[in-house]
């Protein structure tokens, strides 16, 4: 019989209800019928006894806030009755022990990838176009305008033909009411059918950003480190680099930037200086002719097959909802730990939305060291966002209180099951290459696009993305794999869900299915054989960045 409530861990002191429920309406428990007090929206979560003003909650088997008053039994938590609250941590006991899951049915698979010189496989093959500094964003517009559709990398769909469809009622003398309530052709008419110049090329991505210059010297050299982190990918066949010549983030910085991450760094990359060239004419041609030349390298290139032990996955959330840590996140964690036990290569981030988990992670580490540098770094990164009269208890969005995240311990503790259970074998800060194969923690917020940013800058050639509201978030050059918490979600919003786990709250399938089932995903999207919902929208979001406070 399918249950309408949940207990995630036998020391929660809640439960979360998996679908409405009613005043009087009894829920089970394992010390027997709990009476609900008041009407409890799906995702949201109710007391199991009552609690009195002080007293801990626990989800998840850790601290997610405090009762502020007093809530009956079979009370629902808001964010009127509950605060955020978490346990300190400290270096712990860290330990490598690990009871991997089997993978005997994929030892013997492949993807279909790109080899790179430096032993890095990517899972798609781009050219870059890149501004240092945000003055050279118009030149690159105008590189843009040139290339992208000329070169048969046109966007898929266009809403030309319904801006056609209002033009004509606006002509035709029509009222406002009769504009708003026209009905209009859905979609507009298909594009990208221009054949490829380059076939072996997915695409020409042009990274505009505001930075480079007017912040500090360490904002430059991050931005720099971030662009780097792009141009060395494995999903990155070449760059065409714009500078003007006089800003902070100087094309002898970047270079230097590339050869930390790549020392015997030999992929076509051109570098032109307007300030020294000219004109803008003279620049744009001379980029335009080196483009070409280095398009048509990147073309040589062909897919091969890798193990599976060559993918490097992002993990990332945005939008979350009371089901992300329940079913989403959960299978993520699954994958993830799948691809750690297969030799790959896992990135788990955005520190805020690990608060209040700190010490099992700590837990996790291989070595002390590790815990240090990872306690170190989240507790600079609190008390820069207090000092900024923020904090780590306001990272959860609207959106997400509204669908049950009502603290930020509660939504973290939800979070972290991305990164399933394996040992973490490093931590790095923004905007670092990842190089260790295993469970890896990078510094960033939890913004969601600034996040999955510098996880592509890390080394990420797949990000999975979980979601519980809905979001189209996607990158540039990675194939972000987009996840959905619920199945109410995947029906609504078809068009930007890759993969439905709804299906473990409809009792459908199990943590683990879901997990495997993912995990064929990622290699048939690794491989080029499946593009997913970000990719065919060409949402290309790409957001440095700038060290400070950004929740």
């Amino acid at each position: 019989m399918k249950t309408n409530v949940l207990k995630i861990h036998p020391d929660d002191s809640v439960l979360v209800a998996l679908a409405d429920l009613e005043p009087g309406q009894h829920v089970p428990n394992e010390s027997g019928l709990i009476s609900v007090t008041e009407a409890i929206p799906a995702k949201h979560k109710l007391t199991i006894n009552a609690l009195a003003p002080g007293d801990p909650i626990t989800m998840y088997g850790v601290l997610v806030g405090k009762a502020k008053q007093h809530i009956q039994a079979g009370g629902r938590l808001t964010t009127f009755n509950v605060q955020h609250a978490t346990n300190s941590y400290d270096l712990g006991e860290t330990s490598s022990s690990w009871t991997a899951p089997a993978v005997n049915h994929w030892r013997d698979q492949s993807f279909m990838g790109f080899h790179r010189s430096d032993g890095r496989v990517g899972t798609a093959n781009y050219w870059l176009v890149i501004p240092l500094v945000f003055c050279e964003n118009r030149n690159i517009q105008v590189l843009k305008d040139a290339l992208v559709t000329d070169l048969g990398y046109g966007q898929q769909r266009t809403w030309q033909k319904q801006t056609h469809e209002l033009m004509a009622l606006v002509q035709a003398g029509r009222t406002v009411e009769e504009v708003l309530q026209a009905d209009l052709q859905s979609a507009g008419e298909s594009l990208g059918t221009k054949q490829r110049l380059f076939p072996n090329v997915d695409g020409v991505k042009f990274l505009s950003h505001e930075g480079g210059c007017g912040g500090t010297r360490q904002d430059a050299q991050a931005l720099c480190g971030l662009l780097a982190g792009y141009i060395t990918h494995p999903n990155v066949a070449g760059a065409t680099v714009l500078s003007l010549g006089c800003q902070n983030a100087q094309v002898a910085m970047l270079q230097e930037e590339i050869q930390k991450r790549s020392p015997n760094f030999d992929k076509p990359l051109f570098m032109l200086e307007q300030q020294t060239i000219g004109t803008e004419e003279a620049l744009l041609s001379q980029a335009l002719r080196q483009t070409f030349a280095g398009l048509m390298q990147a073309n040589s290139q062909v897919r091969q097959p890798a193990p599976l032990s060559k993918l490097v996955i992002g993990l990332e959330c945005g939008g979350s909802d009371g089901f992300s840590g329940i079913s989403a996140n959960p299978a993520v964690g699954h994958a993830s730990d799948l691809v750690v036990a297969l030799g790959g290569t896992v990135i788990l981030s955005e520190f805020p939305e690990l608060c209040g988990v700190e010490q099992e992670l700590c837990d996790r580490c291989v070595d002390t060291e590790l815990a240090g540098r990872f306690r170190e770094l989240m507790s600079t990164y609190a008390l820069r966002a207090k000092e900024a009269g923020s904090g780590f208890d306001m990272n959860p969005s609207p959106g997400n209180i509204r669908d049950g995240l009502i603290t930020d311990a509660m939504k973290s503790a939800g979070a972290a099951k991305k990164g399933g259970t394996a040992p973490i074998v490093d931590v790095l800060d923004y905007p670092e290459l990842v190089t260790k194969p295993g469970l890896n923690l990078l510094c960033t917020p939890g913004n969601d696009v600034e996040s999955t940013t510098a996880e592509v800058a890390s080394g990420a050639t797949v990000v999975l993305f979980t979601t519980g509201l809905g979001t189209p978030t996607g990158n540039p050059i990675a194939p972000v794999i987009k996840i959905s918490s619920n199945t109410a979600l995947a029906r609504r919003m078809p068009d930007i869900i890759d993969i439905n786990t709804g299906t473990v709250i409809d009792g459908d399938e199990t943590i683990e299915q879901a997990g495997e089932r993912m995990l064929a995903q990622i290699i048939s999207v690794a491989s080029g054989e499946t593009e997913v919902a970000a990719v065919r929208h060409g949402q290309d979001d790409f957001i440095p960045w700038k060290r400070g406070v950004s929740l």
